[in-house]
């Protein structure tokens, strides 16, 4: 749409449409790391938290969609050990992975100060019942996003019985909105380790938090960057874009995605920032061209595809999000 026309649709009529292309693309109604359909339940995957710099660690996530068979154990999570305390940084799918996580925290023997959200997604932070006795007797601080609680009270419900359908211990799962929100900036002490917490425009989606640890110069990027993996868009392409240029700028010596190897920032941000900006130029040039958002889907079906884990999981349903935001450019 070119710049002053008119809205008088109030964008309904490509709401639709657009949910009708993220059907026919295979996608959830939500954005969301869940697969079309749920696999047969096995035995939860045991959880191996592995010290990828000192006092930092991690268990790695499989390169999956969430489903019966990995019990959605697929993002990345874990903790940061400081003299006096520990901060958790997202609790996994489900209660029984947050318990996995303080247990391997108990071996530090140092009390959990912090427990901190890094998005909305259910892979990442419905853990977080493993935890409610500290918060509830205020010894735990429950951190994130200014955005997350109202993300948490749209999609919280939903999640919730997908993570039920998908493993036994699902139904166990509970998420619970922070109390402790950051607005801009936020640093915290676990004594003698600094971690800084920036809360995100809408980028991966509207309630992105990263955390930097200044001890290790390691950036936890969480979802604001994918290795391997294709990134999943739920917030802003535009935003998300600005996000990764900034992240550039920052040049942390070793960066954490939400899914993938944990390396170097340099070829993990180059390569997701050519998906990303493939993306726009593709869904810009659609748009001119008076594509549908059908007819865009099916054009740019193969745009970008490289290696990306998961490609046609979740590439139609990016172009739709991407066209719903750049068609009122």
């Amino acid at each position: 749409m070119k710049p002053g026309a008119p809205r008088t649709d109030l964008r309904e009529p490509t709401r639709r449409s657009a949910l009708a292309a993220i059907a026919a693309a295979g996608g959830m109604m939500l954005t969301s790391p869940f697969a079309p359909h749920a696999g047969k339940a096995a035995a939860a995957p045991e959880a191996a938290f592995l010290e990828i710099a000192p006092g930092l660690f991690l268990r790695r996530g499989e390169q999956a969609e969430m489903d019966g068979e990995n019990h959605g154990a697929i993002a990345n999570i874990g903790f940061i050990v400081g003299q006096t305390s520990v901060a958790v940084i997202d609790t996994g799918a489900t209660t029984r992975q947050g318990q996995a996580l303080r247990e391997a925290v108990q071996a530090t023997g140092k009390p959990i100060s912090h427990v901190i959200a890094t998005h909305v997604h259910p892979d990442h932070c419905f853990g977080h019942g493993a935890f409610a006795e500290g918060f509830a007797a205020g010894t735990i601080a429950n951190v994130g996003h200014h955005r997350l609680p109202r993300a948490l009270a749209e999609r919280g419900a939903y999640y919730l019985e997908r993570l039920a359908a998908i493993a036994p211990e699902g139904s166990e799962a509970r998420f619970i909105a922070p109390s402790m929100l950051v607005q801009e900036t936020m640093t915290i002490d676990l004594g003698n380790r600094a971690l800084r917490l920036t809360a995100w425009p809408a980028a991966h989606t509207d309630n992105d938090l990263t955390i930097h640890d200044l001890k290790t110069d390691t950036l936890w990027a969480s979802d604001l960057v994918f290795n391997g993996r294709i990134p999943v868009l739920d917030g802003s392409l535009t935003g998300w874009l600005a996000a990764l240029r900034a992240l550039i700028e920052l040049a942390p010596a070793s960066l954490v995605p939400g899914h993938g190897e944990v390396g170097p920032p340099g070829p993990m941000l180059q390569r997701q920032r050519a998906y990303l900006e493939a993306l726009a130029s593709g869904v810009r040039e659609a748009i001119a061209q008076g594509l549908t958002i059908d007819e865009a889907v099916t054009r740019l079906a193969d745009l970008g595809r490289g290696d990306w884990l998961l490609f046609d999981g979740s590439h139609g349903r990016n172009i739709v999000t991407a066209y719903t935001e750049l068609e009122w450019e």
